[in-house]
This record gives structure tokens, C-alpha cells and sequence, in this order.
């Protein structure tokens, strides 16, 4: 599976800014690849802006359509006013591992709950439309031995189609590689097999 990310480092977020009737909404969104990296966020927007009416929050800590790893809240917001709607938007994004929060400075004037649903959700949109992004590739891990006068082929072979090598394991009859392979992509090494003359042995790993 392939599917978008924000391209943000651990720590670091994107930042933008909405005012309606003189309330400020303040989005972050951060590279969420687990709840706690949310967390961080979360915890750190509490403590930049201490003062604020509100920090309401959304995340969805896995690919799109997860389902266990997901969360919103509306801290204090009228019910389904807030984290939902924020909820919402990142899902209809597409984008994978990713959190949010919005700090809110209530300026005096009540929106009422369709404006506020309103203004959580813009906000969102406005953050995600500057957000940098990234590819991210679910990958299987498989175990190939070749010979060692094939290695080098071997590894030629798959870095022409980007399937990265996370170990080799010499043994006294060859080599085993340890690879990467995309998990949207049928496994088919006959073409390497043939230019190996055979021999390669595949064995998924557990």
C-alpha cells in the first residue's frame, strides 16, 4: 500500500491561522506515524498557549482507513462541533500518519455549532493545503539467497525496481538478502531468476 504522509520531522509541525468573528483558530499538524508522536504534539500545544479556550484535537496514527489507531476530541467544544469535524477532513484527505490540533482564543462572539463545525474544519483544509507531503511504501520482508558470484547482480537487480536491502547474512553456500519488497506489488523474481540461471532460493519471512 502507497499512500501520502506529512513530511514534517519528529517534533516539528505545520502551522496556520484562522480568525472568524474575532476568535483565533491556531492549527498544528504533525507527522503522526503513532499515537504518541500525536501526543507530543498535543502536549506541547497545551503548554505553548496555556491561555487558550480550547485545544481540540484529531489524528489517525496508521494509513488511510485505519481504524483502531484513531482519535478526536472536542475539549469542551459542543459535542460533534470540533474534533469531529477536524476528524473528518483528514480522513477525506488520503493522508496516512497524520495529527492535529487546533488552539482556539475564544474572542467573544458565539458561532454557534454549525460555525464553529465550520471554522475547525476550514482550518484543517487551510493547514493541509500547505503541508508538505511524502510517499510512504508498506513493505513485506522477504529473505532471498543467491550465490555469491550472484550477489552483485542480485542487488543490482532490485535497486533498478527500489526495493531497498535491510540485510545480508553470509553463510558458508551463499548469501541471504533481506529485503523490502512493496506490499502492492505481486512478488515475481522469475526475471531475476533467470538472470541468476536459477539459482535463488525465496523464503517470506515470518
Amino acid at each position: 500500500m502507497r499512500y501520502p504522509i506529512p513530511d514534517l520531522p519528529a517534533g516539528e509541525w505545520q502551522t496556520n491561522e484562522l480568525e472568524v468573528e474575532k476568535s483565533r483558530f491556531i492549527g498544528w499538524v504533525c507527522h503522526a506515524p503513532d499515537i504518541a508522536a500525536f501526543e507530543t504534539m498535543l502536549r506541547a500545544a497545551r503548554e505553548h498557549h496555556p491561555a487558550a479556550s480550547h485545544h481540540c484535537s484529531a489524528f489517525i496514527a496508521g494509513p488511510p482507513g485505519e481504524q483502531s489507531a484513531i482519535g478526536f476530541s472536542d475539549d469542551g467544544e459542543p459535542g460533534g462541533t470540533a474534533g469531529r469535524p477536524m476528524y473528518q477532513v483528514l480522513e477525506g484527505s488520503g493522508l496516512g500518519q497524520v495529527g492535529c490540533v487546533i488552539i482556539r482564543y475564544f474572542g467573544g462572539t458565539k458561532l454557534g455549532t454549525g460555525g464553529l463545525a465550520r471554522a475547525y474544519a476550514q482550518t484543517v483544509t487551510q493547514a493541509l493545503e500547505a503541508l508538505p507531503r511524502r510517499d510512504i511504501v508498506e513493505r513485506t520482508s522477504l529473505r532471498l539467497r543467491v550465490d555469491f558470484s550472484g550477489e552483485a547482480q542480485a542487488r543490482g537487480w532490485l535497486d533498478e525496481r527500489e526495493v531497498p536491502v535491510e540485510a545480508a547474512d553470509y553463510t558458508a553456500d551463499g548469501v541471504w538478502l533481506t529485503v523490502g519488497w512493496p506490499s502492492d506489488i505481486e512478488v515475481d523474481l522469475s526475471p531475476l531468476a533467470s538472470r541468476l540461471r536459477g539459482n535463488l532460493e525465496l523464503l517470506a519471512d515470518d
